[in-house]
């Protein structure tokens, strides 16, 4: 999908982790030794944005020139065409301000997972709005699925999990959550789901699947047809008519109770996606969307990665591989093969 705003000698990767190796005359916060997690997020932490808490639509580095938000690491044109931690080394900005130094002794798996997955999980169990004693479902259980269902199931939620690979739905059985198969509830998975619910459906839906959803053959082709095009073509197309695999948000205004709440941590990147405006204005439909705002989250994650791990943070990865087997690693990840959930590489 995002294909067109790739460059070659692009550097992916925005869930990076080490030991500082050297720093710059003026950084004072961190030093040679330290060790520390990166956020995906470039943000200076002194803006207007920034003081909101909003790290992702930092005025510092928004892309501007893109008409988009603040920049990220390791991701395209897009967002500023940063280079990403998938390497051996990686430079910093605003290092006084942007690495969370982490304690040495734990695990790296302990804190890694602070980058991305825990706080774009957390902001999207948050931006849920799911109520005391309420009910979400989880569409997709992959990594940030399964975090957000381990999040939720924290904070005393009922959560009902939907995946169509075997190996997550198992995954999150195990951890207490209520799982249902895609695959056997094709045509009648908000019905079921109701069922579940006195008939209402959850009181929030999580969509962690985005724009790579089962079952959407029109986005799929045409997001197969841009990857056809070249980029001078594609670039501008997506930019202004990119469509996007819609099947897990139509799911998720259909599952959602009325007056309930849509919290979009899956990934959407069309510009003429059509939307059910009707349903959603008709059920009272609020939706929260948008990249995470990593810093803002911080605090409430860190005193969770203890040695008791609520979240289960240190065996959360299914593969370890080293960067050299990075185009492998990606190929098992987007199959879904080999209980693929979450890859680590290790330079």
């Amino acid at each position: 999908m995002l294909g067109p705003f790739l460059t070659e000698g692009d550097i992916l990767g925005h869930e990076p982790m080490g030991v500082v190796e050297e720093v710059g005359a003026d950084v004072t916060k961190v030093k040679a030794g330290d060790r520390v997690v990166i956020p995906f997020n470039v943000s200076c932490q002194a803006c207007w944005m920034c003081n909101q808490g909003l790290n992702s639509q930092c005025e510092t580095s928004q892309v501007r020139d893109q008409g988009m938000g603040g920049s990220l690491f390791g991701f395209t044109k897009l967002y500023g065409q940063v280079p990403g931690g998938q390497a051996e080394f990686l430079r910093v900005p605003f290092a006084n301000t942007l690495p969370i130094k982490v304690p040495d002794g734990p695990p790296d798996d302990r804190f890694l997972f602070l980058s991305d997955v825990l706080p774009t999980a957390w902001q999207g169990v948050e931006y849920a709005g799911v109520p005391d004693g309420g009910s979400v479902t989880v569409l997709g259980l992959g990594p940030i699925g399964d975090m957000c269902s381990r999040i939720a199931m924290y904070h005393g939620k009922r959560v009902i999990g939907i995946d169509l690979v075997p190996e997550r739905l198992e995954r999150a059985r195990l951890n207490g959550v209520e799982v249902l198969n895609l695959t056997d509830h094709e045509d009648d998975l908000a019905e079921v789901v109701r069922g579940m619910t006195e008939g209402r459906g959850t009181d929030s839906v999580i969509d962690a699947v985005g724009m790579e959803a089962h079952g959407a053959p029109v986005g799929e082709i045409a997001q197969k047809l841009t990857g056809l095009l070249p980029d001078s073509i594609a670039e501008p197309l997506m930019q202004t008519g990119g469509v996007d695999r819609m099947s897990a948000l139509y799911l998720a205004i259909d599952i959602v109770r009325r007056g309930g709440t849509i919290s979009l941590s899956g990934v959407y990147g069309g510009m003429a996606d059509p939307m059910p405006m009707l349903t959603l204005f008709d059920k009272q439909i609020q939706l929260r969307m948008g990249q995470a705002n990593v810093w803002n989250w911080v605090e409430d994650i860190l005193p969770l990665l203890t040695d008791e791990d609520p979240l289960g943070v240190d065996n959360f990865a299914t593969h370890k591989v080293p960067l050299s087997e990075a185009p492998q690693a990606y190929e098992t990840f987007q199959d879904k093969k080999d209980g693929a959930v979450k890859m680590v590489f290790q330079p």
